[in-house]
Parts: C-alpha cells; sequence; structure tokens
C-alpha cells in the first residue's frame, strides 16, 4: 500500500472517531520525502465540517508549487495576482494547526498559508523557509567608482542565478527571475546589520563580466553610492516584482493566535492581517537560520496591519534580518475623486499596492478630512458600498454629505483601528525602521530591546504617496531599551520620529498627532538625534537615560537632541544624558510658548 494511500486510511479512521466526540476533525499529518501539497490539500478540502485541527508530527515537511491551490488574490503592500497558495482555509469557524516543531520548507513561488474569513485561527510550533531564497548575494571585493564599476563575489551553495549575456538572471527557479538587480543594500558581513551609512539602492547595471576566482564585475554608470570592500551585496529584485505574497495572509477574520512561529524566509512579509479583529503574535521570530550565510530574511516587514481593529498584542517575539519595518500598523486613506448625489461619493485608492484592497463595508463608521485641516472631520456611516474596480468604489452614507467636502479631500476609516501593545521583543538588524504605527487608540510599546537602521519607532500618517492613515491621539512608549540607532545613510532619523507627510493642499504647521509618553527609556547610541516631533500636541520626554557612544562617527554632528517644530504642550523633564553632544533643545517659536524643561541632568535648554 503507497504512502498516500496508508495516510489517508488512517486519517478517515481518526477523523471519524474525533468527529463523534468534539465535531471538529483533526487530522494527523506524517513527513515524508515528497512534495506534501498534495497531502494538505486533500485534507483541507476533504473537511466537511467548519471546524478543522492540523496536527503535524515533528519532521520537515517539503512543499512545492506544482499542485497549489491556484486563486487570485489581492494582497495589499504587495502584487496582486494569481497566487500560487499551499495552505488555504476559507470561511472557517475554528482553525487549528499544531506543528510540534515541524519544519515547513517551501520552493518557488507560492504563498505559505491564508485564512479568509475564519472566525478563530490558531497556529503553534512551526517553522518556515524556502529551500532557495529570491536573493542573490555576494561579497564585495572591488570598487571602481571612476570607472564605475565594483566587484562582487555572488555566493553558489544555496543560491540560484546566472550570468546570460551580460545580465545576472535571479533567483532563477521554475522559469522565473526578476529583470534586473533591483533593490540592493550593503550589509555587514560579521554582524549581519546593514552596513553603517549604507544606502537603498536600486540597480540596473549596464553590463556585468566574468573575472577570476567566481567574481563578477558589475558596471552600473547609475550607482551614486558604492558598498564598502568585505560587506555583503543583497538584491531583491525591482519593488515591482520583488513581493510575491506574505508568509501568513489573514483577511476579514479575527480571534486570530500565532505562538511559536518561526518565519526564516517569505517572498514578501512575515505576518500579514487586513481587516481582521483580535490578534496576538508570542513567542514567535522572523530571522535568519542559525549557521546561514544568508543576509536576509523576510523580503519585507516582519509583521504589518492594515485596518485592523480590536486588541494587537505582539509578545516575547525577536524580529531580525527583514528588509522593512519591524512592524507596521495603519489604517487607509482614500481620495474623494466624486462626489455623485447628496449620500454617495466616489472613493479612489491612492498607492498601486493598495488596489483591491477593501477600504469600507457596509455598517462601517468614518471620517471625513478635508483640507486644508488634516484633523478628523464629522462621522458618518456607510449604508452601502458598490465595487467599481479595484481603484474606485462608491460609498453610500445613512446621513447627507456636509456640503463643504470636495475632491481631493480624503476619507478614513474609523471603525477599523486597533488597540496596540508590543511588550517584551527584540527587533534589530534589518532594514528601515523598528516600529512604525499610526492609530488613533491606544498605543503601549513597553520592555522592547530595539536597534534600527532609520528611526527605531517613527509616528507617521501621510496623505501623500502610502496614504496609510492616521494620527496618533495616546501613545505610552516605555522602558524600553534603544541600542544602535539610524545607523543607515541618506535623511536623518531618530530614536523617536514623530512626522506626518502631508500633500499640499493640507496645512502643514496644524497639529495633527497627541498625547505621547516617552517615559524611562534607556537609550544608547552614536548620533545626536533622539526625538524629533512635528505638529505635535502633548508630548512628554520624561526620566529617560541617554548615553552618547563612539560606536560610529556621528553623521549628523550639528543636529539637536530634540528637534521640536511647530509643537504644544511639550514637556522634558528628568531626563539625563552622558556625552558631548552640546546640541540640546531646537524648538520654533510656536512651541517655545508651551515648553517646559525642567529637572533634567546634562540637558540645557
Amino acid at each position: 500500500m503507497g504512502i498516500k494511500r496508508r495516510c489517508q486510511l488512517v486519517l478517515g479512521l481518526f477523523m471519524a472517531f474525533t468527529i463523534s466526540v468534539n465535531a471538529k476533525e483533526i487530522i494527523r499529518i506524517q513527513p515524508n520525502n515528497e512534495d506534501m501539497t498534495t497531502v494538505v490539500r486533500d485534507a483541507i478540502e476533504g473537511v466537511k465540517d467548519k471546524e478543522i485541527k492540523l496536527v503535524f508530527e515533528k519532521g520537515t515537511y517539503t512543499f512545492l508549487p506544482n499542485y497549489a491551490k491556484e486563486k487570485f488574490s489581492f494582497v495589499t503592500n504587495h502584487g496582486n495576482g494569481l497566487k500560487k497558495i499551499i495552505f488555504l482555509f476559507s470561511d472557517f469557524d475554528h482553525v487549528e494547526i499544531e506543528g510540534n516543531g515541524a519544519e515547513f520548507v517551501f520552493h518557488g513561488q507560492v504563498e505559505p498559508f491564508q485564512f479568509n474569513n475564519c472566525g478563530q485561527v490558531s497556529v503553534k510550533n512551526i517553522s518556515i523557509d524556502w529551500d532557495i531564497p529570491f536573493s542573490f548575494q555576494g561579497d564585495i571585493t572591488a570598487v571602481n567608482p571612476k570607472e564605475n564599476w565594483y566587484e562582487i563575489k555572488p555566493y553558489t551553495k544555496g543560491y540560484s542565478w546566472k550570468l546570460n549575456k551580460g545580465r545576472i538572471y535571479f533567483p532563477n527557479i521554475d522559469g522565473f527571475h526578476f529583470a534586473s538587480l533591483g533593490s540592493t543594500l550593503a550589509f555587514d558581513k560579521d554582524t549581519k546589520q546593514v552596513a553603517y551609512g549604507a544606502f537603498d539602492m536600486t540597480l540596473r547595471p549596464n553590463k556585468v563580466e566574468r573575472r577570476a576566482n567566481g567574481v563578477l564585475r558589475v558596471y552600473d554608470e547609475n550607482i551614486k553610492h558604492y558598498p564598502k570592500v568585505g560587506s555583503v551585496f543583497h538584491s531583491k529584485g525591482p519593488h515591482e516584482q520583488n513581493r510575491y505574497a506574505p508568509a501568513f495572509q489573514v483577511t476579514n477574520s479575527k480571534n486570530i493566535l500565532f505562538n511559536e512561529v518561526v518565519i526564516h524566509h517569505a517572498l514578501g512579509m512575515g505576518f500579514l492581517f487586513e481587516r481582521t479583529e483580535n490578534i496576538k503574535i508570542i513567542n514567535s521570530g522572523i530571522y535568519i537560520k542559525e549557521g546561514s550565510d544568508r543576509a536576509i530574511s523576510t523580503i519585507a516587514d516582519a509583521t504589518h496591519f492594515a485596518n485592523c481593529k480590536g486588541d494587537i498584542l505582539i509578545e516575547n517575539c525577536r524580529f531580525e534580518g527583514m528588509l522593512d519595518d519591524g512592524t507596521n500598523v495603519h489604517g487607509t486613506y482614500v481620495e474623494v475623486a466624486k462626489i455623485i448625489n447628496k449620500n454617495t461619493v466616489r472613493v479612489k485608492l491612492m498607492h498601486f499596492e493598495q488596489t483591491g484592497f477593501e477600504f469600507a463595508g457596509k455598517g462601517d463608521e468614518v471620517w471625513f478630512i478635508k483640507a486644508p485641516n488634516p484633523g478628523r472631520g464629522e462621522v458618518n456611516t456607510v449604508s452601502n458600498v458598490k465595487y467599481i474596480n479595484d481603484v474606485y468604489t462608491d460609498l453610500t452614507f445613512t446621513n447627507e454629505i456636509s456640503s463643504d467636502l470636495k475632491t481631493g479631500d480624503v476619507v478614513e476609516n474609523k471603525t477599523w483601528n486597533p488597540v496596540f501593545t508590543m511588550r517584551g521583543c527584540t527587533i534589530r538588524d534589518h532594514r528601515a525602521r523598528n516600529i512604525i504605527i499610526k492609530t488613533p487608540l491606544k498605543i503601549i510599546i513597553e520592555d522592547n530591546d530595539l536597534s534600527s537602521m532609520m528611526s527605531s519607532i517613527m509616528l507617521r500618517g501621510e496623505t501623500y504617496f502610502w496614504f496609510e492613515s492616521g494620527n496618533v491621539e495616546d501613545v505610552v512608549i516605555r522602558n524600553n531599551r534603544f541600542k544602535h540607532v539610524a545607523y543607515g545613510g541618506a535623511s536623518e532619523h531618530a530614536v523617536l520620529k514623530v512626522s506626518p507627510r502631508l500633500g499640499k493642499s493640507f496645512d502643514q504647521t496644524m497639529s495633527y498627532d497627541r498625547n505621547i509618553l516617552f517615559e524611562n527609556n534607556t537609550i544608547e547610541t552614536f548620533d545626536n538625534t533622539i526625538i524629533w516631533a512635528d505638529r505635535v500636541d502633548g508630548l512628554i520626554i520624561k526620566g529617560n537615560t541617554i548615553k552618547q557612544t563612539n560606536t560610529e562617527k556621528p553623521q549628523f554632528p550639528n543636529a539637536y537632541m530634540f528637534e521640536l517644530i511647530n509643537c504644544k504642550n511639550v514637556e522634558i523633564s528628568k531626563n539625563s544624558y552622558k556625552g558631548t553632544n552640546t546640541h540640546h533643545i531646537n524648538a520654533d517659536k510656536l512651541t517655545k510658548k508651551t515648553l517646559k524643561v525642567k529637572r533634567n541632568k546634562g540637558i540645557k535648554e
């Protein structure tokens, strides 16, 4: 009897027993040396009830795209399209996956997990990886800016690429390759941190030549910032192509738990949640596998939450090596494209990676934000939604629309905003920010160890590019340990940066974010800027210990420790500073009217 047939027979007997006990189908799966995609697909599609539990015996499971479920998917902040999905769960009341330490290894362009419209989801004790990463990386052996070339010795074992007619093709898997090197970044070979002073670059070399000893000489007349010899150069392909799908995508679901889940690689984000309620990620991680020579883990954010609500908790987690933020929590601004009648407006999704996103549903409350005032205006309730296409939607409201609403104004969903807590986490050695967050409800960030290429924590609503809403109103950042912050190149960053990015139609001086407490944190970093606050009403910076280190040379030696622009009701008290920076507080005229500075050590007004 074949392996699959024996497995199905055992599963059938076991399922019959469990159905009679608790109405939940429990499916036990054992590893073998074959592709497990069909086994998993058959198990899920064969369930007759709305509750399922998959129990995996400890071992290694391989999943190939050949027999994956195909489904067209809108995936926010990724590329929409036909996705090959291994674990597809739709319309279940309860999904439980017990991994028992199982290792899931995926191959090629696949989306590992997608949960749609599920009432309860629990995933425990599994790890996720790819046999071959969607990366091109190597050691920089020489640079010659005068002749517009650099030399790189690409990694070969465990990687897939080829050189053909002067072009690098990667990952060169199952007939797929990127059109160019695309998004590229330098890393420190020893620490696997983003290299000090490194710049994000988009590369499309003019020509590539083979040299001796496995070295390639790459000619690129457009490169502006050459990596240092000895650094690791990593490319992930063009931005429009390099985010196939997250490891876990959860949409229109609720009561989600990820416990002891580790992601070593993904072809996009690690965890992505859209219009989902009540989420816990605990005791989990995203990081490079021990002993691996890879420079990165996931291609994009570790965790991402778009228009979620209820409580979000991230606790006791480790996020490292991602090529974007540790977490991004936000709503979505849509632009008013047309006022159809006194109760109906046509709205437009503004960013190409938001197309197809469900902005609002029937019964949702929304705010209208009318330029030039960036503040939240009147509230109205959606009574009907008419989907036009993946960019435009008509929203009809229970009450008449205000007569001063105009095209170009924006709408924000009031119903779908979460309470957010991050506690006991380590986030480091990755591109971009540790935490970027926008929700008007309670935010608590406490007892974390944070190190960042850019700003460690950024509060930034924007109606300009990403159209991610909105302003914060209740933030507590306390008892965290910030070490080695803002060490990448390009623009100036800070430990905490509050900096809205609003379109030209909005008043750039009016208050936007409110009520932020930055308290009892320990900061050890080499550069000057600790807090950069723009358009904040209510900011308390209290009881923090700041120590300037000499690990790197300051990139902005004339920057101020506290940069305050168009702020109100700012208090800087009981903080201590040790270091050589003499630029302490820079406040404009408006900020000074209500600024309080008292009982600090080593900080002068």
